[in-house]
């Protein structure tokens, strides 16, 4: 995608803006490092295809990626390493600890911790996963419409985001969630969701408003291009790789943050299987049965360090000035 267009080929007239238009159109459709009609150029790959080549190459890509990988695939079939009830209890079983068939030995009542460590994936997994969503499709949109367009827009979102900002996130969470009833992951993903978007909206301004000000971005806009273009076209491309750098990093953090809130009792609730619950559950028998406490508590470390490992080799990958 070319950088720099020159400003006199947009002033000298439709004819050359619209040959500098088309010419800034036909090196967007062609496939990075090739000439018209696919031939091979050897000019530098796009910063998409070069990000991928170096994280391929990557060895902290490669563990978190293997890691996360296994993490979602128990996630979505649990019983693949883990046949047994997460709810079975046997309280002649209370904190005991490991036995043949039992790695993990047994919770306060009686239940395998093994099988709820790995149950526990879900309910973690799914949470990050669609409140990163939910906070990458919100703060992008509004960020990236407050970018492009400015004015009283731009500071009616910044004031808004002011706001959010200030609310303490432990502290609006066991409010928030404190009176919700439900024992389901959709109250806590709304939470996250609501607070966590003005992050990626400040992000997403940022890169917007960077890329509109490229030259190609207004040889679009004099060839009569309308804003929706603009956008989907020219900007978004340019502006969503920062975007994917934060979300990477924040899938952990919410991830943990779910854990929190759980621990502390406003987050999930039983009978819903959480690391954070399981944690909560354990933190009184620390003395007597510590493996009902290191157990979800390593499961949970572990994967908060894998999403953050991915997201700084996503980062590193997508710096141009790391290179």
């Amino acid at each position: 995608m070319p950088d720099h267009v020159p400003d006199e080929a947009i002033t000298h007239g439709d004819g050359g803006a619209a040959a500098l238009a088309i010419g800034a159109a036909e090196s967007l459709e062609r496939t990075p490092g090739t000439g018209p009609g696919g031939a091979p150029t050897g000019r530098a790959r796009s910063l998409w295809r070069d990000a991928w080549h170096d994280l391929r190459r990557n060895p902290v890509f490669v563990v978190s990626a293997l890691i996360i990988l296994f993490l979602v695939v128990i996630a979505i079939r649990p019983q693949l390493i883990a046949d047994g009830n997460p709810y079975r209890a046997d309280l002649a079983k209370a904190q005991a600890g490991p036995e043949p068939g039992h790695p993990f030995g047994f919770d306060t009542q009686g239940r395998d911790v093994y099988t709820r460590v790995v149950y526990g994936a879900r309910a973690s997994i799914t949470v990050g996963v669609c409140a990163t969503a939910g906070v990458a499709l919100l703060g992008s949109l509004l960020g990236g419409l407050a970018g492009f367009f400015g004015g009283w827009w731009d500071t009616l979102l910044s004031r808004l985001a002011d706001i959010f900002f200030g609310i303490p996130v432990i502290l609006g969470g066991l409010v928030f969630l404190s009176v919700v009833t439900s024992s389901t992951v959709w109250p806590v993903i709304g939470f996250i969701v609501l607070l966590g978007w003005p992050q990626i909206a400040r992000i997403a301004r940022g890169a917007v408003f960077t890329a509109k000000q490229n030259d190609y971005v207004q040889a679009a806009r004099a060839l009569g291009a309308g804003n929706g273009r603009m956008l989907l076209r020219h900007i978004a491309p340019n502006a969503v790789a920062p975007v994917i750098v934060v979300a990477t990093i924040a899938l952990g953090t919410y991830i943990s943050l779910e854990a929190t809130l759980s621990y502390l009792g406003a987050g999930l609730k039983p009978p819903t299987v959480s690391w954070g619950i399981d944690i909560s559950a354990a933190s009184t028998s620390i003395r007597n049965a510590p493996h009902m406490l290191l157990w979800p508590a390593g499961a949970l470390s572990v994967t908060v360090l894998a999403f953050i490992m991915l997201g700084d080799a996503v980062r590193d990958a997508l710096d141009p000035k790391l290179r």
